[in-house]
């Protein structure tokens, strides 16, 4: 059947002013707190260490923890201001049933029973793989780990991934195929002592901000620092040299500049012919990317090509960091490796002050794939259709081989999967599809096919508004757990309070529904850290080994490195240092990667890129910055970001609304006029819904072998609004 939407209206009346910025009474003069909390920002990759004061059961603050090595005490501004949407009334309290006249709210009995009964039904009915499983890459790895038992074991469904298919999977499937493993190979330390950086789509500044400061000491150390970037973001208008390419033009830009290095002998011939294979064909492919060729097809200058080689190839250390800005497309995964094989042809890689890594855009983007919530991933990163890996885990798990279901849609498939009528139930925890995924109004019409849809978070997100049943469940502070940052460490996620009202921890819930379906004895935690334990034994041995890292250790050492493959082993900060990669024969491996054009290029009828992104107060669909008042104060709506040079042609001016068209929908938004994006392409934030979202522009299309949707570019028109 399908699902009709609560009213907003009867949502404000139940929870409260939508978007309110403060509670009753306000958030200041509680006192003096009755303890400090050590745990980690809910936020971005880096997972910046935090001390949340708490008074009566409520986090009122924070204070700086100067000891965490990665930040220093240094937050920024979401971090700062995390701790306000705790006690922000629209904090679901209850299990709420949808009715013909909107939402009640239930006792977890009868919400837990019903959703029993309309699983048992689909999957009676259609099979199995009908009902499908959505979760988030911010959950801890614990629940990371859950999940995917859960799916497998309780519901028998090979359909499940989580959100981190919008982050970084593009870079996950390069790792693999070059490294043999999928994490950077070097701490955040490393960065101050290379001589040259290549910022490459990464907007450090807003969405990372703290790891600014590694890099301007990178810079006050003599780094040359080099941003790749259609737009002057923060960072780059403090480097030495920014590469202004046309959106969608990565890879031909990457192969320039390795055919540069080549030409001027600027390669380590020991390395690539020791520790590499494949080099020969990644050479014969990019010497027709001559500078000046690629100058035609990415819009840099020849000469800047020539100087941003130079600079990386001379320097004696040199890192390469990238982000959503070059894995946001059809060929991310291919724009990820012609930067590893930038990276290996110089052998800027496993030696002091050189190496390449990914900043995860999601709190777990790391760990949140390592554990078994992606379709195509067991536990420590195992392959599912791997025969030996599916016997190990079965094994550990104590079930036959046979009961663990083989690979299934990833999460950008699926909606395709609902619209065909295959899926006919999902259950959604800690993910936002309706703002999350590109072309909403296809997600929409998807939602409105299922059966039933189940949806567990801690706010009413716009997807939770479609569902049948809410459940209400944790925030970062009302759990416990680790996550892995983006530099591989495993750090402690601390419970500072208990969850408010009827809401309950996301495990707990998980683990009662998982009990109806399968046997105690499969999901016999008491606490989370039953979980973890668990998860060390079941990724003994394997690519992403925990089994030597436990919750004393990660408290002494402030985290611990993975592989951690004994319980006396320190963990591992550095891969490769003795040349050793992680395939068979010890050797990483180059990708020739020829260019291929975005899906949608721009043409006579929508003249312009569109790209989009972050900015530094707004975090992911914005289900939680929105409700925190400074924040939403500081970007209270997106802005369309527009060249002079295009805004002239429109004749509009900073403040006057424009009309964005694509294939797929329109929106209208105030435009900003500046000088930092190139004059073909406009910008916008993805952070709002509905009528405020850009997905309602961008492109389904998908990376064929990451699945990443690209988000950074497609074609649009603009028009003038006329008031």
């Amino acid at each position: 059947m399908a699902l009709t939407t609560q009213p907003l209206e009867q949502l404000i009346a139940h929870y409260g002013p939508h978007l309110q910025d403060t509670p009753p009474g306000g958030w200041q003069g509680r006192g003096e707190p009755d303890k400090l909390v050590k745990t980690h920002c809910c936020f971005c990759g880096v997972q910046c260490g935090i001390q949340l004061k708490v008074k009566d059961n409520t986090v009122i603050g924070f204070e700086p923890w100067e000891e965490f090595p990665v930040n220093r005490g240094m937050l920024c501004p979401k971090g700062v201001k995390r701790y306000l949407q705790g006690s922000h009334p629209d904090r679901l309290l209850t299990p709420l049933m949808r009715t013909d006249h909107g939402f009640r709210e239930a006792a977890w009995p009868e919400a837990l029973d019903h959703v029993e009964a309309q699983i048992r039904r689909i999957q009676t009915e259609y099979g199995p793989d009908a009902m499908a499983v959505l979760s988030g890459a911010s959950l801890t790895n614990e629940k990371a780990y859950l999940m995917g038992k859960f799916a497998r074991l309780a519901l028998r469904t090979r359909n499940i991934d989580y959100n981190g298919r919008l982050c970084m999977v593009s870079a996950g499937a390069a790792n693999r195929m070059a490294f043999g493993i999928d994490r950077g190979g070097q701490p955040w330390s490393e960065i101050p002592q290379a001589k040259c950086l290549i910022l490459a789509g990464i907007n450090v500044g807003e969405c990372f901000p703290v790891l600014t400061d590694y890099i301007w000491r990178a810079r006050d150390n003599g780094a040359k620092i080099i941003v790749i970037d259609p737009r002057m973001t923060p960072i780059a208008r403090t480097a030495d040299l920014l590469l202004p390419v046309r959106p969608g033009r990565d890879s031909a830009l990457m192969n320039g500049l390795l055919h540069v290095c080549i030409a001027r002998g600027w390669l380590d011939l020991t390395f690539i012919a020791e520790h590499t294979q494949g080099f020969e064909a990644v050479r014969d492919m990019v010497a027709s990317y001559t500078p000046e060729h690629v100058a035609s097809l990415t819009g840099v200058p020849a000469s800047a090509i020539v100087q941003a080689a130079e600079w990386w190839g001379t320097a004696p250390t040199a890192m390469l960091l990238h982000a959503r800005g070059i894995e946001h497309h059809i060929q991310g995964t291919e724009n990820c490796l012609a930067c590893i094989n930038l990276v290996l042809a110089t052998g800027k890689i496993g030696k002091p002050g050189c190496g390449y890594s990914t900043i995860t855009g999601q709190g777990n983007g790391q760990g949140g794939r390592e554990h078994g919530q992606r379709c195509n991933q067991l536990p420590s990163g195992r392959d599912i259709d791997n025969p030996e890996h599916r016997r190990i885990v079965a094994e550990r798990w104590g079930v036959d081989e046979a009961v663990i279901p083989g690979s299934g849609y990833t999460s950008t498939e699926m909606r395709e999967a609902i619209d065909r009528g295959e899926i006919r139930g999902l259950l959604c925890l800690c993910f936002n599809p309706l703002v999350s995924l590109p072309d909403a109004a296809y997600t929409k019409a998807a939602l409105e096919k299922l059966d039933f849809l189940c949806v567990i978070d801690f706010f009413m997100s716009e997807t939770a508004r479609h569902a049948d049943v809410v459940l209400p469940g944790s925030l970062h502070e009302e759990d416990e757990g680790t996550v892995t940052t983006a530099e591989g460490r495993v750090v402690r996620i601390r419970q500072a309070v208990t969850p408010p009202g009827l809401a309950r921890q996301d495990w707990a819930i998980i683990c009662d529904l998982a009990r109806r379906f399968a046997p105690w004895e499969q999901f016999p935690y008491a606490c989370v850290e039953d979980i973890f334990r668990e998860l060390r034994r079941v990724s003994r041995g394997g690519l992403c080994d925990y089994y030597g890292i436990t919750y004393e250790k990660i408290d002494r050492q402030h985290g611990v490195f993975w592989p951690c493959p004994e319980p006396n082993h320190e963990g591992t900060p550095y891969l490769f240092t003795d040349g050793t990669f992680y395939h068979p024969d010890g050797k990483a491996k180059f990708h020739a990667v020829d260019y291929r054009p975005p899906a949608e290029d721009i043409d006579a009828e929508y003249p312009v890129f569109l790209t989009t992104g972050r900015v530094v107060s707004q975090y992911l669909s914005g289900t939680q910055t929105r409700r925190i008042g400074p924040l939403v104060q500081q970007y209270p709506e997106p802005l369309l970001e527009i060249h002079p040079n295009l805004a002239a042609q429109l004749a509009v001016q900073t403040g006057d609304q424009v009309r964005v068209l694509s294939r797929r929908g329109t929106m209208t938004l105030a435009c900003q006029v500046v000088r930092s994006i190139r004059p073909d392409t406009v910008f916008i934030p993805y952070h709002w819904p509905e009528e405020r979202s850009a997905n309602l522009l961008t492109i389904r299309a998908l990376d064929p072998i990451s699945k990443i949707p690209a988000f950074k570019v497609c074609a649009v028109r603009l028009e003038k609004v006329r008031v």
